[in-house]
């Protein structure tokens, strides 16, 4: 995830002049959180969506011995997948623009930036243990409620954020 302040180094001249015009400076970093914030979103639902690839590597040897009955739980785990990936591609940015109504305060912006911090990790980590299922040598069957209930944590933190940037946390 790349950081606001990184922005600083990548700038050109234009918008070295633009940040000495008195409001524009912090007009700008915020613009940066804002590419940041939804640089990250799309790094995180992309990690998922690749690592959906593993269920089907998973799913197919039971296919082929017949072990249907498992198939409902990893299209289950799949759906719910889906929909963790469009939260993330929809979800409310973590700054609202310099010509929108509704502005967001520093004190919030710096807790929705921690929560994405954790959210970050908390994606990466399902998705390789989504990824480390077709070699497991537990049965699946063992191990998808655990990918479940991270599934659940990462729902759970994706409304939180949400609520933050509403104000109803």
């Amino acid at each position: 995830m790349r950081e606001p302040r990184e922005h600083a180094r990548d700038r050109n001249l234009v918008e070295d002049v633009l940040r000495r015009v008195p409001g524009f400076r912090g007009y700008l970093e915020k613009e940066y959180r804002r590419e940041s914030d939804e640089l990250a979103r799309m790094w995180m639902a992309d990690r998922l969506q690749r690592a959906k690839r593993a269920l089907d590597e998973a799913a197919r040897p039971l296919l082929d011995a017949g072990q249907i009955d498992l198939v409902p739980a990893i299209d289950r785990v799949r759906g719910r997948l889906d929909k963790i990936i469009w939260q993330l591609r929809s979800a409310m940015q973590g700054y609202s623009g310099f010509f929108d109504l509704v502005r967001v305060d520093e004190a919030l912006l710096e807790r929705v930036y921690a929560h994405d911090v954790a959210l970050f990790a908390d994606v990466e980590n399902l998705a390789e243990l989504i990824e480390s299922l077709p070699s497991k040598k537990d049965p699946i069957a063992d191990v998808l409620p655990d990918v479940l209930n991270r599934i659940d944590d990462i729902e759970a933190q994706l409304n939180h954020r949400t609520d933050m940037l509403k104000g109803v946390e």
